[in-house]
């Protein structure tokens, strides 16, 4: 198996996915070299069949997200200011403003009960198939189906006002 060639075609996804679930782009960066560094630590164990090294990846990265969170509770942080907290003296953000646009998404996703959210994420964010998403999460491929036609239905709800298509 190419380690490198797997990272070239998985990490992207991986990245987008860990972002989307609520990592930082910084974490999920450190989450993505983590993974593959595990990944060619255990290389001589692999089988060839790349949906299995997808689905494995992904396991990976998931178990060392909730490593991290659990390690990242333990220890107390100063609450940021956030620039939009900050002064209200700057003009209000629009529905065209991109920011705007990918911070009410991700705060949508993040509503989702979490057996849709892991679903949408690995299936649409991810890009796994049904299949691997199916593998991945332990559940019938129609089951991933209903999971991700929910998380789309409730995304709509949540993002009415924006008159998102999912």
């Amino acid at each position: 198996m190419n380690i490198e060639e797997q990272y070239r075609k998985l990490a992207p996804r991986l990245t987008n996915w860990l972002v989307s679930s609520g990592s930082s782009y910084h974490e999920a960066c450190d989450l993505v070299q983590n993974t593959f560094l595990k990944l060619w630590k255990m290389r001589d164990d692999l089988r060839e069949d790349e949906s299995a090294v997808s689905g494995l990846v992904f396991t990976i990265a998931r178990n060392l997200r909730r490593n991290m969170a659990r390690d990242d509770s333990r220890i107390a942080f100063v609450e940021e200011i956030r620039e939009e907290d900050a002064a209200s003296s700057g003009p209000a953000a629009s529905p065209s403003d991109a920011e705007y646009l990918r911070r009410r998404i991700k705060e949508a996703i993040a509503r989702l009960p979490p057996v849709l959210k892991e679903a949408f994420t690995l299936f649409q964010i991810g890009e796994m198939s049904v299949k691997d998403v199916a593998m991945q999460t332990g559940v019938s491929e129609n089951l991933v189906k209903v999971r991700v036609f929910r998380a789309k239905e409730k995304l709509r709800e949540i993002l009415k006002d924006l008159s998102v298509t999912f």
